[in-house]
């Protein structure tokens, strides 16, 4: 469901770019708990509207939860503190690097791309950069090289990623802004990545209004 300011839910956002081929955690929308659950635990349990932008500022996410006597109790919790709302429970990503990436559009140039450092310290260290879409794998290792985070590339304190793998994600991203016309903002924090895959935790997606 589009919002009057063209924002879609994360789910929907979510859905969107797995079905351009970006990674994503499993998950479901429901508005009650059911008896049964296919996701593997531990789950993550959050608010699901296209108007609550801020869920943990909110206190509408709910992490690692083990199990399903977890789950029913926070699942109550949170439908007695937003009792006209859809939940949104994913299976918890694994461990990695986490990185911010943003499009925007700029007055001047258009759509750009940015990518930085991600997770609860994006604000406080403002390592970001950007470049004008569209952009080529050059442009995205030129991009990643550019911020602090790039150490994790050849390993910083026991981690390792593959930023190939963050590359290809810059890129395809890139090229999914140019395909759909329609797409204003998007905000992709944090992105996981580790020595096999990025996975975008959490999205949100602004679409044109027309």
């Amino acid at each position: 469901m589009i919002s009057d300011s063209g924002i879609i839910s994360e789910y929907e956002a979510k859905q969107l770019l797995a079905s351009k081929g970006i990674t994503v955690p499993e998950g479901i929308v429901v508005d009650c708990l059911p008896q049964t659950l296919s996701l593997q635990f531990p789950v993550v349990l959050k608010v699901s509207s296209s108007t609550i932008l801020h869920k943990s500022d909110a206190g509408g996410v709910r992490l690692n939860i083990r199990n399903m006597d977890e789950l029913r109790e926070e699942f109550s919790v949170m439908q007695t503190k937003f009792p006209h709302s859809s939940f949104l429970i994913e299976s918890m990503a694994g461990r990695g690097a986490e990185f911010i990436i943003g499009v925007t559009i700029d007055p001047v140039f258009g759509h750009t791309i940015m990518i930085g450092s991600g997770g609860i310290y994006t604000e406080l260290y403002s390592d970001v950069t950007f470049r004008k879409i569209p952009i080529d794998k050059t442009d995205a290792a030129d991009m990643i090289s550019s911020i602090k985070s790039k150490v994790f590339c050849q390993g910083f304190r026991g981690m390792r990623i593959d930023c190939r793998t963050l590359e290809k994600l810059l890129v395809r991203l890139s090229d999914i802004v140019m395909e759909l016309g329609t797409i204003e903002t998007m905000d992709l924090n944090p992105v996981i990545v580790d020595r096999e895959k990025a996975t975008v935790v959490d999205a949100k997606i602004k679409l044109k209004l027309r």
